[in-house]
């Protein structure tokens, strides 16, 4: 299994959810666990990803993901789970 985490951070609007998850059905991306959470205006939203059966390359992923980022003036970032590992290690 090739496994991502997409982080999302931005100020909270209707939608974002929808249009994240929408982009990732679109490329056969199945999401495993989702958290998103509301401080006070700022929302942030964290998915652990299967990409295995993607039927796009991670980096035109990205780029997708990039698309509804500014579409939604927020900032979503999709990482390899071994570099998102070895980023937050102690």
């Amino acid at each position: 299994m090739k496994r991502i985490i997409i982080t999302v951070v931005g100020h909270d609007q209707v939608g974002i959810t929808a249009k994240i998850t929408a982009v990732l059905a679109d490329t056969n991306v199945n999401i495993l666990d989702i958290n998103q959470t509301l401080l006070q205006d700022i929302f942030t939203m964290v998915m652990l990803c299967d990409i295995t059966a993607a039927n796009v390359a991670f980096d035109v992923l990205q780029e997708k993901l990039d698309a509804v980022g500014e579409e939604l003036g927020m900032k979503i970032l999709a990482q390899k789970e071994e570099i998102f590992t070895y980023m937050h290690r102690i």
